[in-house]
């Protein structure tokens, strides 16, 4: 994993997760994840949709912690 990087898009309110390569297949884990994989189906993404209703009850206690680094 140490490959990929870390996107978040405020505007459309989308955490992506990715590496370089093109996408060649889209599998809905859920409604709102997405895997992306390339011709090898190999994992080059993750799209999380309305990252921030996702992940509300991590965000908060995140929050706390990084104000106590």
């Amino acid at each position: 994993m140490e490959d990929f990087k870390i996107y978040y898009d405020e505007a459309a309110d989308i955490l992506y997760l990715a590496k370089e390569g093109e996408e060649s297949e889209v599998i809905e884990l859920s409604t709102g994840v997405n895997m992306e994989l390339d011709d090898k189906g190999n994992l080059i993404g993750v799209e999380v949709f309305k990252a921030s209703q996702m992940f509300k009850n991590v965000l908060k206690p995140m929050e706390k912690k990084l104000q106590n680094v």
